[in-house]
């Protein structure tokens, strides 16, 4: 990953001032530092109020709040309204938002949250606890990852206004690090409860307790938020008015930011616009993988293909693809390719010392011998389906169709758009290899094991276990680390199923393709926190 200098280092700054203070998993208490550290004090000494930030997010989502859907970018817009517990920093530590402190027994079945006092909704309600159980219950029953996260979740106790206690029946490790807004939004029960809660107004024009107040959202056009006066964590915000801009013209993205119509764009612009733009003057371009999201791109193998049931033969296809070749060529560079299931993003749980296959035709050549695959007259040893999720970039299917045909596999590209690819893949199974862009997200039991859990093959379920990959031992691994409370335990059982996962090769990792932000000089600490362009903004400032 490459980040301005300058960048590494306040961001270096910010985790060595609140991790260390933060570290609850240790002694199993959160502590009560003001999020308005979550800037650097020599950022925060230097804001300035004031300002509109032009902000282009692409594609446009459904909804405006990260509740009932996480197929869009509402994960980026949400946290500026509604807010979670807590924040996290780079190696995804948690820190204060609106919970002070907390504190986690010592068996891991409860977890008691120590809520801000003083915090309103924007239309003037007081937060409470109660709200904390109403959207913790909701995400459980309406958040597509919410069901897996809470589902140990037995009830939720409010003592008092401030007090909120999450009973689980079995231990839940992941859960402190799942409540960031962008993943478990705390919701106003008072507007919600007994509503239909998948079509609910609210969903799309927001009352939350955020640094922002949404005041307009033009469909095909922008989004207008302004700053909130009454926010809890004063001076912030420091900007007047967000307007996010969607503009689906990727010559028109980059057209808006060259000429200083824009101010900020997350995957915007083509990556061999990259090298250009980070030549501009009074423009910056960051590649970073944000950890709370950890992108990661692999090429599954349908294990019911009967060819790609032999080892042999997977293991000739790992050998002909160059991983480090696709990301110089398809990513310009750009990527952090990982050949383990957990990419580098995760410092805590990727294993380092699984390595890419030796990059070697010849050999491959021979493993399809081995396996009976001779060439036929026309040099062909076997045909397969290949199919690719649109969020990889369609050059990265072209670059394994082009290795494979070197040893003698006929690689059929079969192009569809994003809706056609998921029932292909997931639902009518119809495929052989597939480049997919399951990401880790913040902990390997939320966004690892649905890709390698036996029992999460279920077909019709979408980014679940494409290749069919069952091995009770890794099954073992991801059940017990889902509930071990020992963090080096659980350290070591996730290192473990990486190297079989490895060894059985049901996919052949890539890693983290790039994340691309370009970002005017004038914008400040855009994102201070683990979850990047998926925090709230409040430390955002024009300089």
């Amino acid at each position: 990953m490459s980040r301005p200098i300058g960048f590494i280092a306040g961001r270096r700054k910010f985790g060595l001032t609140l991790a260390a203070a933060a570290l609850c998993m240790s002694g199993l208490i959160g502590t009560a530092l003001p999020p308005a550290q979550a800037a650097t004090a020599e950022g925060a000494s230097q804001a300035k109020h004031g300002g509109s930030l032009n902000w282009i997010v692409t594609p446009e989502p459904a909804s405006f709040i990260p509740l009932t859907t996480t197929a869009g970018t509402n994960a980026e817009l949400g946290p500026k309204v509604v807010e979670g517990l807590l924040t996290y920093d780079d190696d995804l530590n948690p820190l204060p938002l609106l919970a002070t402190k907390w504190e986690v027994s010592e068996d891991g079945l409860r977890y008691t949250f120590t809520l801000r006092e003083g915090v309103k909704w924007h239309d003037g309600e007081d937060f409470t606890s109660e709200d904390v159980a109403f959207s913790i219950l909701t995400l459980k029953e309406v958040h597509p990852r919410g069901r897996a996260i809470f589902s140990n979740v037995s009830e939720v106790q409010t003592p008092d206004a401030h007090t909120a206690v999450v009973v689980l029946s079995k231990p839940a490790p992941y859960l402190l690090t799942a409540l960031a807004g962008a993943e478990s939004p705390i919701i106003p029960k008072h507007l919600y409860e007994g509503t239909d809660i998948l079509s609910s107004q609210y969903n799309s024009a927001p009352v939350g307790t955020g640094p922002f107040v949404f005041k307009e959202w033009v469909k095909g056009s922008h989004i207008v938020l302004e700053r909130n006066a009454n926010y809890w964590d004063k001076p912030k915000p420091y900007l007047d008015q967000i307007v996010v801009r969607f503009i689906p013209d990727a010559v028109a993205r980059a057209a808006a930011i060259e000429s200083g119509n824009a101010d900020l764009a997350g995957q915007a612009i083509p990556l061999s616009d990259v090298k250009r733009f980070s030549e501009m003057p009074n423009v910056r371009v960051d590649t970073i993988n944000w950890p709370y999201i950890s992108v990661h791109q692999q090429l599954f193998f349908n294990l019911d293909t009967p060819a790609l049931q032999d080892k042999r033969v997977r293991e000739a296809i790992a050998h002909a693809l160059n991983v480090e070749a696709l990301n110089k060529v398809v990513w310009f560079g750009y990527g952090t390719p990982s050949a383990a299931a957990i990419g580098k993003a995760s410092t805590k749980y990727h294993n380092p010392d699984i390595k890419f296959r030796d990059f070697d035709v010849k050999k491959a050549q021979a493993l399809l011998d081995e396996a009976g695959l001779k060439p036929g007259p026309d040099g062909t040893r076997l045909k397969l389906r290949l199919i690719y999720n649109p969020f990889q970039e369609r050059r990265a299917a072209d670059f394994v169709r082009q290795s494979l045909g070197r040893i003698g596999i006929d690689a059929e590209i079969q192009n569809y758009d994003f809706a056609t690819y998921v029932g292909k893949a997931y639902t009518e199974r119809d495929w052989d290899i597939t480049l997919e862009a399951l990401a880790n997200i913040f902990d390997p039991t939320v966004g690892v094991q649905r890709v390698y859990w036996s029992k999460n093959f279920k077909v019709g379920l979408p980014f679940s276990n494409a290749a069919h990959y069952v091995n009770p031992e890794v099954d073992s691994l991801l059940e017990a680390a889902a509930v071990e409370v020992d963090e080096e335990k659980r350290r070591e059982q996730f290192l473990k199923m990486q190297e079989i996962i490895d060894a059985d090769l049901p996919a052949i990792q890539f890693g983290a393709n790039p994340q691309i932000t370009v970002v005017a000089d004038k914008v400040k600490d855009y994102a201070p926190t683990g979850e990047g362009l998926r925090g709230s903004f409040a430390d955002l400032y024009l300089e």
